[in-house]
């Protein structure tokens, strides 16, 4: 997630992202601190309650279920990389995610 221009004009796909990560316990301990310190500051902007990944998940309507799906699609990415024989790491895992999930126009 180190792509300064990726993210250029679109603040809330940095969000996106993290919340993959979230989603398959690949968040870096520092990413983590950074968005619960930045909750207080997510609840007045986007008006909602709870903690950062339930802001995210409000803002983009996401099914309570939908963690437990990017789980099931992260392991079967894992496996499959291993099996052609690369490593899928978890922040390619999220951007190529979101890219194919919540595109941008660019």
């Amino acid at each position: 997630m180190s792509d300064v221009n990726r993210y250029e004009g679109k603040p809330f796909l940095k969000f996106l992202e993290a919340y993959i990560l979230w989603a398959i316990d690949e968040l870096p301990e520092e990413l983590s601190d950074q968005l619960v310190a930045m909750t207080p500051h997510l609840r007045r902007v986007y008006k909602c309650t709870g903690d950062w990944h339930s802001i995210v998940a409000q803002q983009m309507d996401f099914p309570d279920s939908l963690p437990a799906l990017i789980r099931e699609i992260w392991e079967k990415s894992k496996k499959t990389s291993k099996q052609e024989g690369w490593t899928l790491s978890p922040e390619a895992f999220s951007i190529n995610f979101v890219n194919v999930n919540f595109p941008t126009e660019d």
